[in-house]
């Protein structure tokens, strides 16, 4: 597709002329809540802008390029692309939408001068939306708002405008950045235009609004080499690549680089053996940068993030900005079942630690720290959905492990001694006739409501401000009490005073009492103490909890017994054995649904669900000395 820019039917990416080191630069940061559009708009962007060829096919949501964001439908990972347009190269860094990772942005807002904030036409802002421009007012930046997905049946663009403003304003916002510009736009449609009634054609009015309002990068091209790694990648060819924006002076591909810690010690000195630039969706080698603009380097084996990369004659770190500490704790095991080792190639505590601590040195919002626990290890992170993840991709990579109950990580408040806890804000848009279900049981796990408001369309919007450990568990139910329909987004609020003990999961489990594979004649006689999380056929061992016991206490079954044959015959015919199909978890459903006393076995082709002690006499042990 020849881009809007170029001329002669060119492509303006592709045209060498086009790519000195004179031209003009905008880095920009797209970020938004999850699911209002960022990485489709990228998509329309790097289109318009002719960064494809007119027969180059191209997948939609073409910055996804994990296997987990492509299933998932949400991005992961930030990922830097670049476009051209009237002589001006535009860096464009897409980042998460989702709270879990929100480290990701906090990091990618250090390298750009300006910020595109998305928000959807009928959702409004939501909390994430809040994060993330706070997050960028903090710094000083003068966003742009788009009001994307204008084309929707329920858009309210006006009330969503007042919204925003509103938003702006409560977090502080100063009269520059208050004085915002703002577009409608349909990013799966390929327009953006300033009025509502406007032609809406294509995204030039966003790209000429970026050129105008996004100031070019404020750096010193004089001074010594320096920047700040901000993401950090591996490749099997060229090893570890950290990508950052050059702060001050000029990148030269072998010249000498010291790498120093936040606090100023020296971690390494060594070359950079490539130099990377970013054109549209590659990375192509460059012989030189200046300052300002957004580079890939490699040939350094221990630079991490923060860390800053300069020319030997630099003796200070450059300024780095510190990201929210984590929230949330598990404890990654060996998996030490009766099936162990079966299934996975990578099954050794050595193998874990290694590939956990291998993790910390890219994702700045992981803490792994060794557990008490032999051959176990605490992982601290922001949320559920982070941490899942991350065992999904180990699981994928051949891990074999057992995950523990998500715990919320308590402080002591330094002035007044206090336990705290922390806090998160819940947006709840529900139908109408569920609000009371909804409001009850956030009331159980200790959730005061802040605001209820009807949103249109016979649904309502409840904020609640509720404990981090309130909300463990309580997805799969809200689901069920809203009959699917109700839509929960939440962000991290705060520590607050420790509210006491909240009430877990009332249900038992009904525990395999023998090793071997399930029947159906022996589910079938089950089936009327519980929901089942087992089929027939399916090989168990004693401790691994099949099902959901109907009452609160735990129920050890025979689920391999078979029907006991003899020589006499019946009068009539057996009765068909049917079963209710099992009720299969999620990896997330699994780690939110567990308690203290059980475990999530993970491997690469099975999730299950265990006690901590297979054995029912250990197990009884343990439950005297809790009691105790």
């Amino acid at each position: 597709m020849a881009g809007f820019g170029a001329e002669d039917g060119a492509n303006p990416l592709f045209d060498a002329s086009r790519l000195e080191d004179h031209m003009e630069l905008r880095n920009i940061a797209i970020i938004a809540h999850v699911d209002h559009g960022k990485t489709t708009l990228v998509d329309a962007l790097l289109k318009q802008s002719g960064s494809f060829r007119d027969n180059q096919h191209v997948a939609d949501r073409a910055m996804d390029s994990n296997d987990l964001e492509r299933e998932r439908g949400i991005t992961i990972l930030a990922k830097c692309t670049s476009v051209v347009w009237k002589e001006t190269r535009i860096n464009i860094i897409d980042t998460p939408g989702h709270a879990d990772f929100g480290g990701e942005v906090e990091r990618i807002l250090s390298m750009v001068d300006g910020a595109i904030i998305l928000v959807d036409a009928a959702e409004g802002a939501l909390p994430q939306t809040k994060f993330v421009l706070g997050k960028a007012l903090a710094r000083g930046i003068r966003p742009i708002v788009v009001v994307n997905k204008i084309d929707r049946s329920d858009a309210r663009p006006d009330e969503v405008h007042e919204e925003i403003f509103d938003l702006f304003a409560s977090l502080g916002a100063d009269e520059h950045q208050l004085d915002f510009p703002m577009l409608y736009a349909s990013g799966r449609q390929g327009w953006a235009d300033l009025e509502l009634d406007g032609p809406k054609k294509d995204l030039a009015p966003l790209f000429d609004l970026v050129l105008r309002h996004v100031p070019t990068p404020n750096v010193d091209k004089d001074a010594p080499f320096g920047m700040v790694s901000t993401i950090l990648e591996s490749d099997n060819f060229l090893g570890r690549i950290l990508t950052g924006r050059i702060d001050q002076g000029r990148a030269k591909v072998n010249m000498p680089v010291r790498v120093l810690r936040p606090d100023g010690t020296v971690v390494e000195t060594g070359r950079l053996t490539k130099l990377l630039s970013f054109r549209g969706l590659d990375r192509v080698p460059v012989e030189e940068a200046e300052a300002g603009d957004i580079v890939a380097v490699a040939g350094l084996s221990e630079a991490t993030i923060p860390d800053t990369i300069a020319d030997p004659s630099v003796e200070k770190p450059l300024p780095s900005r510190p990201v929210d500490p984590p929230t949330l704790s598990m404890t990654f095991r060996i998996n030490d079942g009766p099936l162990g080792g079966r299934e996975g190639k990578k099954v050794t505590s050595r193998q874990i630690r290694d590939r956990l601590f291998k993790e910390t040195e890219g994702n700045v919002a992981i803490k792994v720290t060794e557990s008490p626990e032999s051959e176990a290890f605490e992982v601290a992170g922001r949320g559920e959905l982070q941490l899942g993840v991350l065992i999904e991709t180990m699981r994928r990579e051949g891990f074999e492990l057992t995950i523990g109950r998500p715990r919320v990580l308590f402080r002591e408040n330094e002035e007044t001694g206090e336990r705290e806890e922390p806090f998160e804000e819940v947006l709840v848009d529900v139908d109408e006739p569920y609000s009371g279900v909804v409001v009850e049981k956030m009331s159980l796990r200790k959730g005061v409501m802040q605001d209820m408001r009807p949103s249109g369309g016979g649904k309502v919007r409840l904020t609640f401000l509720i404990p981090s450990r309130g909300l463990i568990g309580y997805h799969g139910e809200f689901l069920t009490d809203t009959r699917g329909t109700g839509l929960m987004n939440r962000l991290f609020h705060g520590y607050l005073p420790y509210v006491g003990p909240i009430e877990g999961r009332r249900n038992g489990s009904l525990i395999s009492a023998e090793d071997g594979t399930t029947t159906q004649y022996a589910l079938f006689s089950l089936q009327d103490r519980g929901t089942m999380f087992v089929d027939a056929g399916e090989k168990i061992y004693t401790g691994m909890i099949l099902g959901e016991h109907s009452r609160e206490n735990d129920l050890d079954v025979n689920a391999v017994r078979e029907k006991k044959l003899t020589n006499m015959r019946a009068s009539g015919k057996d009765e068909a054995l049917l079963l209710t199909p099992p009720r299969r978890m999620s990896l997330e459903q699994a780690i939110a649904y567990i308690e203290d006393d059980e475990l999530v076995e993970v491997t690469p082709s099975a999730i299950r669900i265990r006690k901590r002690y297979l054995d029912p006499h250990e197990r009884k042990r343990a439950s005297k000395s809790r009691e105790i």
